[in-house]
C-alpha cells in the first residue's frame, strides 16, 4: 500500500513538473520580415571618362642667344623679359637692343639707298616706337633705308645715350621674333660676345609632356584639358599643340611632343616650374540615362536588365561605363524610374 502512494505521488510530480515546464517554455519567435531592398533612380546626366598624365609647367622650350664680337660687359638678369627696344646686354660698354621681327642684322646699315628685309625690321621697330620713318613698301624685300629713316635713328640713339651716328651694326640689335624671358645665363663678363651668352624662353607659362604615340590620338590642338597644380587646385587650360613627329628614345616606345597653356595665365603665375598633372577627357556623353553599375543584372541569355522593385526584370542596353556609373537605354527605361540596387 505505501509503495503505491509513492507511486501515485510521482506520478503527479512529474505531471505538475511537466505542466510547469510547458507554461514557462518561451513563445516560438515570429518569423523574419523579407529583406527589403535597396532602390534608386534612373538619372539623366552626363558621363566622362579622363586620363590623369604627369607633366611639367615650366616656360617651354629654350633656345640659345649668341653675340657677335667684342667683350660682353653685362648680362641680363634670369627671369628677365625683353622689351622693344630696350637693353638687354652690353658689349664692349655698349647696349645691345631688341627689335621684333623675323630677319636679324646681317649687314651693317650705314648708308641710305639700302634695301631688304634687315631694313624693313628697322623701320618697323622705330615706327613703333613712335619716331617718324614715313611709309615703307609692302614688300619686306624693297624697304629702304632713307635719309628719313636714318634722322629716326640718330634721334632714338640719342635716346639710347650712344653716339648718333645713324648707322646700326648687326651686333648692336638682337632681332627675335617675339617677347622672351631669359631662362639661362651661359657666359660670363669678360666673354668673347660669339659665345653662347644665355638661353631664351616663350613668356608665357606653359605645360608640356611626351605622350606615347599609341596614346595621343585623344589629344587634339584646342581640346580642354583640367591642370592640377602641386597644391591640388584645378586650373582650365588648353591642348595649345601636338608635335606630328615622334622622338625616339633608347628602349622606349616613341612618344609626341604635347603643349598646353592654361587658360588664365594668372592661376599659375606664381609658379616657376613645377610638376603637374593633366586630366584630359577621352570620352564623354551628354544628357544620358544613367543608372549605378551595382542596379545591372546579367541576364543568362547575354546582356543586363535592371530589376524593379516588384522583381520584373526589364533589359536594357548599355553604352559609355564611367567609373561606378553606366549609360542606358531601352524601351520603358525613363528618367525617374526606381530600380534595385545590389547590396
Amino acid at each position: 500500500m505505501r509503495n503505491t502512494v509513492i507511486a501515485v505521488t510521482l506520478v503527479v510530480v512529474v505531471a505538475v513538473a511537466g505542466v510547469l515546464l510547458v507554461r514557462s517554455r518561451p513563445d516560438e519567435p515570429a518569423a523574419a520580415p523579407p529583406p527589403a531592398v535597396k532602390t534608386t533612380t534612373v538619372t539623366r546626366g552626363d558621363l566622362t571618362n579622363t586620363r590623369v598624365l604627369q607633366a611639367d609647367l615650366g616656360f617651354g622650350a629654350a633656345r640659345p642667344v649668341k653675340g657677335g664680337t667684342g667683350t660682353v660687359t653685362k648680362l641680363p638678369a634670369v627671369g628677365q623679359v625683353t622689351e622693344l627696344g630696350k637693353e638687354l646686354y652690353r658689349v664692349d660698354d655698349q647696349p645691345v637692343v631688341v627689335f621684333f621681327g623675323a630677319t636679324p642684322l646681317f649687314r651693317a646699315l650705314d648708308a641710305p639707298g639700302l634695301k631688304g628685309s634687315d631694313v624693313a625690321v628697322v623701320v618697323d621697330n622705330l615706327a613703333a616706337l613712335g619716331y617718324q620713318v614715313g611709309v615703307r613698301a609692302k614688300d619686306p624685300a624693297k624697304a629702304e633705308l632713307t635719309p628719313r629713316v636714318v634722322d629716326a635713328v640718330k634721334k632714338w640713339q640719342k635716346a639710347l645715350g650712344v653716339e648718333q651716328t645713324g648707322v646700326l651694326a648687326p651686333g648692336r640689335v638682337l632681332v627675335l621674333g617675339g617677347p622672351v624671358r631669359v631662362g639661362a645665363v651661359k657666359a660670363q663678363l669678360g666673354a668673347p660676345a660669339a659665345e653662347e651668352l644665355f638661353e631664351v624662353t616663350p613668356t608665357t607659362r606653359l605645360v608640356s609632356l611626351k605622350v606615347p604615340v599609341a596614346e595621343a590620338g585623344a589629344l587634339k590642338a584646342g581640346a580642354p584639358v583640367v591642370v592640377v597644380r602641386p597644391d591640388q587646385r584645378e586650373v582650365p587650360g588648353k591642348v595649345t599643340s601636338v608635335a606630328h613627329a615622334a622622338a625616339y628614345e633608347a628602349g622606349a616606345s616613341p612618344k609626341v611632343d604635347v603643349v598646353v597653356t592654361p587658360d588664365n595665365p594668372a592661376d599659375v603665375a606664381d609658379l616657376d616650374t613645377a610638376p603637374v598633372r593633366l586630366k584630359i577627357t577621352t570620352e564623354s556623353r551628354t544628357g544620358v540615362l544613367t543608372v549605378p553599375l551595382a542596379a545591372l543584372v546579367a541576364l543568362k541569355e547575354g546582356g543586363y536588365a535592371v530589376q524593379l522593385p516588384d522583381g520584373a526584370l526589364k533589359a536594357v542596353r548599355t553604352g559609355l561605363y564611367s567609373q561606378d556609373e553606366v549609360e542606358v537605354s531601352g524601351d520603358g527605361v525613363v528618367d525617374g524610374l526606381e530600380v534595385v540596387v545590389a547590396q
